[in-house]
This record gives C-alpha cells, structure tokens and sequence, in this order.
C-alpha cells in the first residue's frame, strides 16, 4: 500500500495526514507526538480515531498541522486521522461514523462588527 494523504479542518486549524503501514510512530511538525502534544488528554483526544479502530500500531503517522490553537489544531489532527484511515480500509468507516469522527466541526468565529466592541458585545449603556 502507498502513503495516503487525508486533510482535517477545525476553527482555523488544517492538518494534512500521512499515513502508511509501519509501527505506531507518530510525528507532528517533525516532533514526537509526546512533544507536541504534552498531556495525555490532547493525545488521547487527538489519537481517538485509531484508538476506535483498534489501529494504534498497525500504521505510522506524518501530520503537518497550522493555524489555529491547539485546541483547533487537536479537532483538525482527529478528522484527518479518521479521513486517512478510511482511505486505507473502507470496514473502518461505520465505526468511525458511529463514534462521530467523519463529521467536520463547521463552527468558525464570529466576525467583529464595526461600532461594537467584539462581534456581539455592546458598549455600556448610559441614559444620562
């Protein structure tokens, strides 16, 4: 099987996937996952799509993640995994489906309006 590539979006947050058959190696921006990632909640949240699968170290990971924080750079690593590992086997899609990885996160910032604050924020309000 060759390298397939998949893209995840979240926020302002793009990752571009890699994925091959291999050992379980995972490197974001060219770090360990470990260093990118510090805690263990923001890799499991990140690793969830093949934790689903029962996939942990069947494939080896490239991500290349920008924009965005990490929260956003977390929900887009997570829809690119799961994009991928439905193009390397399509039996893995229901589950995926089923635990709602596949559905991208359509939420975005508000713009800022002008004569205001922030987008919805109002200056006080005085009568006299």
């Amino acid at each position: 099987m060759a390298d397939k590539m998949a893209v995840g979006r979240r926020k302002t947050s793009i990752a571009r996937v890699i994925i091959r058959p291999g050992s379980g190696k995972i490197q974001i921006n060219s770090k360990p996952i470990g260093e990118y990632l510090p805690t263990e909640i923001d890799k499991k949240l990140a690793l969830s799509p093949l934790i689903a699968v029962e996939a942990n170290d069947k494939y080896d990971l490239f991500i290349n993640a920008t924009g965005g924080g990490v929260s956003g750079q977390i929900g887009a690593i997570k829809l690119g995994i799961a994009r991928a590992l439905t193009l390397v086997d399509e039996e893995y899609r229901p589950k995926l489906r089923q635990g709602g990885f596949l559905t991208r996160d359509s939420r975005m910032v508000e713009r800022k309006k002008y004569g205001r604050p922030k987008a919805r924020k109002r200056f006080q309000f005085s009568k006299r």
